[in-house]
């Protein structure tokens, strides 16, 4: 009987198994590739799985066919093969040949996504045609810097369709990992070096997804490890044109309407900004960026990345009233102390007011 409720508690798992594998959203999935980079790998994990299955189902059927062809059946000694350099030519000029055919592509694609030489061609500018974004990794945040277009943001990357995008990767504390599943393979962020990669976003994979992908941290960080996203919003090369245009227009940090939101700005004045940036120029030295830009925090769709929390009066409060409750060891937290229900409704309508579009 316990051999026998091993077995279901085995078959349970499998099932389950086989059930959440098909578990899964388009902007999230690795199955579903949303780009060059992302189609490239796809293609080299299917080749290499189909080479692994073949082989195995190979050796397999081998095997099935000497244990009932060939089982003994009486005390004759069977023909010996011994020596065969027929049978030892096979089996060595088989797996080099499906060496080849895995090699082969393998070693083409890690030199053609490994090819960075746009982002160092400038023109007469000194700027390069090709998109660039510094990418700076913090606990536990994300940084996204334009340089050519002299622009900062955070928590969400906004990016042109059916373009390469390239991306210089630095982490501020700690190890990270830079990942957006549905796009392409994750790169590490270095606290001593950079890497430089480029991922492509298809326009059709955009269309279905919403526009919309996700990306993560791959490097345990520490306890918000699994809180570390940010969301990927893709447009046509028109509109984020006109994204970075109303960014740069904005110069001065935008004016509160309201006099609830004129409070909440005052709030702001003398309790955030020292850490918070609501301009988007990319003047401030690097050091001295301690927590995410928020120029346009008012358009975001989630508070503090968290894509459990939209962004919304009341989250924005809970936020601010416990960070550490959402975001374990974060550097927002105990920084605020006690602020009023007054204090939070003001910086709450503050904050939804930072827009640069309409």
């Amino acid at each position: 009987m316990k051999w026998l409720s091993k077995w279901r508690l085995l078959s349970l798992f499998t099932m389950l198994a086989f059930v959440l594998s098909g578990c899964g959203l388009p902007h999230l999935s690795t199955l579903q590739p949303a780009g060059e980079v992302a189609q490239t790998q796809y293609d080299l994990m299917v080749l290499s799985t189909a080479i692994m299955v073949g082989v195995i189902v190979v050796v397999t059927v081998i095997f099935l066919i000497v244990l009932f062809r060939f089982r003994r059946k009486d005390d004759k000694i069977p023909k010996q093969v011994e020596g065969s350099h027929k049978l030892e030519i096979i089996w060595t000029v088989i797996p080099i040949l499906l060496l080849l055919v895995l090699a082969v592509p393998t070693v083409k694609a890690t030199f053609d996504l490994a090819d960075v030489e746009a982002m160092d061609q400038k023109n007469e500018e000194g700027k390069t045609d090709a998109l660039v974004v510094n990418v700076r990794a913090n606990l536990y945040w994300w940084e996204f810097e334009y340089p050519n277009e002299e622009i900062v943001t955070s928590q969400e990357l906004v990016v042109p369709t059916d373009e390469k995008v390239y991306f210089n990767l630095k982490a501020s504390d700690v190890k990270h990992s830079f990942w957006i599943p549905a796009v392409g393979g994750k790169m590490d962020t270095n606290t001593d070096n950079v890497n430089k990669f480029w991922l492509e976003f298809d326009s059709a994979a955009a269309d279905e997804a919403g526009e919309l992908f996700y990306g993560k941290c791959a490097e345990l960080c520490g306890p918000s490890h699994a809180l570390m996203d940010f969301k990927v919003k893709t447009l046509p090369r028109d509109e984020f044109d006109q994204w970075v245009a109303d960014m740069q227009d904005v110069k001065e940090p935008a004016v509160a309407q309201t006099p609830k939101a004129q409070q909440g700005q005052e709030i702001f004045n003398n309790s955030c900004i020292g850490c918070h940036a609501v301009t988007p120029a990319n003047t401030t030295p690097e050091a001295a960026r301690m927590a995410p830009n928020l120029t346009n925090f008012g358009e975001r769709d989630y508070v503090a990345g968290l894509i459990t929390m939209e962004n919304n009066e009341e989250n924005i409060k809970e936020w601010l009233r416990d960070p550490e409750k959402y975001k374990p060891a974060n550097k927002m937290t105990g920084t605020y102390g006690e602020l009023s229900e007054d204090e939070l409704d003001a910086l709450a309508e503050y904050l939804l007011g930072l827009k640069v579009q309409e």
